[in-house]
């Protein structure tokens, strides 16, 4: 077994006391990336019991491959004859386990595979363990964070296409096909998410994406964009000014800039999340803006782009460590009037101070 999927694996061995698990069943993408360091991945599952050496499960045509790269112990299954429950069941029993307690991811876990298990095994004894997946990934070793870096130069990349093709009459899914395009060809595995160039009276909106709208002068434009690189993302939001704009987008944008500076000062180890947000709300606050302002401000990001620890946000308790990756400063200014830029950067937060992942410029764009 590799350094790596070994360290892993004890380490979710060493937090499944605590949930009173006795096996933890991984199934969706994500965190079949973190455990096995591949992203190659269709049709599997990795089962890691409490003691013992955890083994992965696929189609028996992928056995060798998964078996030759992890060193994991390996079973194929062969389809249609056999699925890929079939055989975690037969490997559970394998452990020794009739009556065991098992812990799920929250997304992402077919409904057939669930209900397979829990026809065979009591569904009371099932948990969720989620948040336990969440703290694991949380802190970076060396090697993600190589990867977070390519992929922050990446996205850095795409950016850059995006600023040099928005103008006046341009549609929204031009720009995003110019900066997609760049992204692709500097190497990216693909956008986490759905990304957004959006314009006009959009931009308030929470999560919009881009259409066939023609942008228009005197709009603002909020490109936001990610990048993934070996399954790990990065992503960046800037916001572009097309010909004159209303002064109070201006005023807005360098209140988030400010804010999103004060929160990236206040990112340190031994900080709370709620520190961090506090340095940024009590800017907003002061501008009489918190009412048209979210209660989150960031998030962890790594093999996904929100990752759900730590959440940056008020009143929010978790402490910051060493090793994090942050995204910030992810509100806007919810208001018709001069609402709608944004501005979010990844920040690596280092033993001795942060590292800016997402390095491009951070004012607003003159078009």
């Amino acid at each position: 077994m590799s350094a790596v999927v070994e360290k892993r694996i004890r380490n979710a061995q060493a937090m499944m006391p605590e949930l009173g698990l006795d096996i933890l069943f991984v199934n969706n993408r994500e965190n079949l990336i973190y455990f096995t360091g591949l992203t190659q991945l269709e049709c599997q599952a990795i089962l890691i019991p409490r003691e013992g050496e955890a083994c992965a499960i696929t189609l028996s045509l992928d056995a060798g491959y998964l078996r030759s790269e992890t060193g994991l112990a390996t079973f194929g299954y062969e389809f249609p004859r056999e699925t890929l429950v079939d055989k975690c069941i037969e490997r559970i029993k394998a452990f020794g386990y009739a009556s065991p307690r098992i812990g799920f991811e929250r997304y992402f876990v077919a409904f057939g595979v669930y209900d397979g298990l829990r026809k065979e095994f009591p569904e009371e004894n099932f948990r969720g363990a989620a948040d336990m997946f969440y703290r694991m990934r949380a802190i970076k070793d060396d090697g993600e964070l190589q990867w977070m870096r390519q992929a922050g130069e990446i996205v850095a990349v795409g950016m850059e296409a995006a600023v040099k093709s928005v103008h006046a009459g341009v549609r929204e899914l031009e720009v995003l096909a110019e900066a997609e395009y760049a992204m692709l060809k500097a190497g990216s595995d693909g956008s986490p998410f759905r990304p957004q160039v959006v314009s006009g009276k959009r931009v308030i909106l929470t999560h919009p994406c881009a259409t066939e709208k023609r942008i228009e002068a005197g709009e603002i434009v909020v490109i936001h964009l990610g990048a993934a690189y070996h399954g790990y993302c990065a992503k960046m939001c800037r916001t572009a000014a097309i010909g004159e704009v209303a002064p109070d987008y201006w005023q807005v944008h360098e209140l988030l800039l400010k804010a999103q500076c004060a929160a990236i000062q206040a990112l340190r180890p031994g900080a709370s999340s709620n520190d961090v947000d506090a340095a940024a709300r009590a800017l907003v606050v002061a501008a009489g803006l918190e009412a048209q302002y979210l209660e989150v401000s960031g998030h962890g990001v790594g093999i996904r782009q929100s990752e759900f620890y730590p959440v940056i946000g008020k009143g929010r308790g978790e402490k910051i460590e060493a090793g994090m990756v942050v995204d910030l400063l992810l509100p806007t200014i919810y208001r018709k009037q001069g609402g709608g830029p944004r501005i979010t950067d990844c920040i690596y937060v280092g033993q001795q101070g942060n590292e800016m992942l997402t390095r491009f410029p951070r004012e607003m764009f003159q078009a």
